[in-house]
């Protein structure tokens, strides 16, 4: 069974930095994009960022230019270098891969992490 397992989160000041990780665990044969999503109490989930399997990312317009997403392929992990976080940033951010293949049953599904919360506050 696939697994996705954040870790990272935690309290950080306003215009302070925190950096996600994310790996995923179980039979992979391959996995297409690889993204970071996050909620917010009483919103809805929205994308942060996302990685292609050749690397081409997409960034939300709101963290544009403060937060990389990266990814290493041969180990089927994700991270997120987030800087000069605000406190509307605080939620629970959410790994999750797209188009993933198990080896063995050759499945194709997406797959999320349980969520690793941020707090922004002082």
């Amino acid at each position: 069974q696939v697994q996705l397992l954040e870790s990272g989160g935690g309290l950080v000041q306003p215009g302070g930095s925190l950096g996600l990780s994310c790996a995923a665990s179980g039979s992979i044969f391959s996995i297409g994009t690889m993204g970071w999503y996050r909620q917010a109490p009483g919103k809805q989930r929205d994308l942060v960022a996302s990685i292609t399997s050749s690397g081409r990312t997409n960034y939300a317009d709101s963290v544009k230019g403060r937060f990389t997403i990266s990814r290493d392929n041969a180990k089927n992990t994700v991270s997120l270098q987030m800087n000069s976080l605000k406190p509307e940033e605080t939620a629970v951010y959410f790994c999750n891969a797209d188009r993933l293949i198990e080896r063995g049953t050759w499945r194709t599904q997406e797959v999320w992490g349980q969520g690793t919360l941020v707090t922004v506050s002082s």
